[in-house]
């Protein structure tokens, strides 16, 4: 039998989109999936759109409102394949999308993580032209310290499921799934394949919105890195320098936070 994936999907508030990314995964050409959608507390009508799905393959969870990581942590626990990745409810997995990775596993048996092309959509399901297409190939655990986009993380990995217990830090708000990945890639293997495996929804929602957030939960990263001795003194310099980089132009680009943006490099030098 081919081999089972997980994808795990945490859910709220996302009545507008959440048959599109349930729909998506329907349609995949791999068949052998189980689609763990847990329902993080929504107060609209999320829950009742899920369950319209009589598919024995989609396994709904509801709980109190916990975040997303919290959500993620529930499937995790709860997932049985050999293989698992991550969905969110607003976004769109391509009809190749867990095909195409899972080729480059079987030509690569060795693979940790496998990744693939996004391309954008807007708040009318309208594709953007831009897209990102990872390049990567090889041991990745520095070049995650590199925030280097030729493996940019995020939902797109698909992973080798191991007997390591995979787990979300739910104190974190921002950056939380750089950390998880960061935990989970040394002395790991990255491969990738150029075909879009996802479509990701543009909203001014996102959590990149909230700068002080973000260089909240950078600076929380490089701590525990530090404090797991994780990486090399070398790596945490340049993984705060690249993080003092980022902030700084993302603060100038926003405009109307010029003296943090000024002040930003002393905190983060300072975590």
């Amino acid at each position: 039998m081919p081999e089972l994936v997980s994808i795990i999907m945490p859910v709220y508030n996302a009545e507008k989109y959440v048959a599109e990314a349930i729909e998506s995964v329907l349609a995949q050409s791999h068949t052998n999936w189980e689609l763990l959608v847990i329902n993080d507390g929504s107060t609209d009508r999320s829950a009742e759109i899920i369950q319209r799905y009589d598919d024995p393959r989609i396994h709904f969870v509801t709980q109190a409102n916990q975040g997303v990581s919290a959500a993620r942590n529930v499937g995790l626990k709860l997932m049985t394949g050999d293989y698992f990745c991550f969905l969110d409810g607003d976004d769109r997995m391509t009809t190749e999308g867990l095909s195409s990775r899972l080729a480059v596993f079987e030509g690569e048996p060795a693979l940790s993580f496998v990744d693939g092309a996004v391309t954008y959509f807007d708040q009318y399901g309208i594709i953007k032209n831009k897209g990102y297409v990872p390049t990567f190939h090889g041991l990745v655990f520095d070049r995650l310290l590199r925030l280097d986009n030729s493996c940019f993380f995020g939902n797109t990995w698909m992973i080798k499921r191991t007997e390591l217990v995979y787990q979300f830090d739910t104190d974190m708000t921002h950056s939380e799934d750089l950390w998880f990945y960061i935990q989970l890639a040394k002395g790991k293997s990255y491969h990738c394949t150029n075909q879009v495996i996802l479509e990701y929804r543009q909203s001014n929602t996102s959590a990149m919105k909230n700068l002080q957030g973000l260089e909240k939960g950078y600076r929380d990263v490089i701590k525990k890195t530090r404090m797991m001795n994780l990486a090399s003194g070398s790596q945490i310099f340049y993984l705060r320098s690249r993080i003092c980089r980022i902030m700084f132009l993302s603060y100038l680009f926003d405009g109307k936070k010029l003296a943090s943006a000024l002040v930003c490099p002393f905190r983060i030098f300072t975590a």
